[in-house]
């Protein structure tokens, strides 16, 4: 539904009421277009973004000083930007998928038949469009890293404090706080970065007339307002938020039985 609140037509009428609309005039199916290029496109996307996050601030601890926040933002800079370039033509299809509208019991296209359609009508370079739209959001990954990271460091200072020989042991306390320190900055970031992400379903709309990051950005206040920027930012931040928090605690959690301290 987020994809449908950042589309510019018709005017956002909030979450419950697109769920209503959708149900009565497309079905529940609808609910779930675009769940197969969804999950093909997670387990690469995630399994890129940690490697190169993991790989980059790994090596950057040997010439930078070591978890600093230059290090955490080059790395997550290198994660995000690895991350988009690699996996944009999966998220596009997506996309389209998502803002399709149909009518109840119309037969909706699947994910190979909207890449093909893509592939036949913009080539190639049709998969990338939106690229620079998810490099700018590469600023979101940057914020959510550097608040993530901090508070780890708070979580361990404070569990050092009581036990100062252990080093964040693997139990519920210790995984609800990093839950919760991975919620925190998601929400953090994703406020102060959304614009990014309306002007990227923009740019990937089919036939628009949205051509490039800044005309884009200039044609939505201009016509809608700043506020248009945020459109669909409820909806998506109940997404985000428990993703990001399951996603980082199972990160930590490999991170840990990886570990040759164990």
């Amino acid at each position: 539904m987020s994809v449908r609140l950042m589309n510019p037509t018709p005017p956002s009428p909030g979450v419950l009421k697109l769920l209503r609309a959708i149900l009565e005039k497309e079905g529940k199916r609808s609910l779930f277009r675009g769940l197969g290029p969804n999950l093909a496109g997670v387990a690469p996307s995630r399994a890129i973004y940690f490697a190169a996050y993991s790989a980059t601030k790994e090596r950057l601890n040997t010439v930078l000083v070591p978890e600093s926040k230059g290090v955490h933002i080059l790395a997550a800079a290198c994660a995000g930007i690895s991350s988009a370039t690699l996996t944009n033509p999966i998220w596009l299809v997506k996309t389209r998928m998502q803002l399709e509208a149909r009518v109840k019991g119309e037969t909706a296209s699947s994910a190979l038949q909207c890449a093909m359609h893509v592939y036949h009508t913009e080539g190639l370079r049709g998969f990338y469009r939106g690229i620079t739209a998810s490099y700018a959001g590469v600023s979101e990954t940057i914020i959510h890293f550097v608040i993530y990271e901090a508070l780890k460091k708070e979580l361990r200072n404070s569990q050092h404090s009581h036990s100062p020989s252990l080093t964040l042991p693997p139990n519920n306390n210790d995984f609800f706080g990093l839950m919760s320190a991975a919620a925190v900055s998601k929400t953090c970031a994703t406020c102060i970065a959304y614009p990014h992400e309306v002007i990227r379903t923009r740019l990937r709309e089919e036939g628009s007339r949205y051509r490039s990051l800044a005309q884009t950005l200039q044609l939505v206040v201009r016509e809608e307002g700043p506020l248009a920027l945020y459109r669909g930012l409820l909806a998506h931040l109940i997404r985000q938020i428990p993703n990001a928090a399951i996603m980082m605690a199972t990160y930590e959690l490999i991170v840990h039985l990886a570990s040759p301290t164990l």
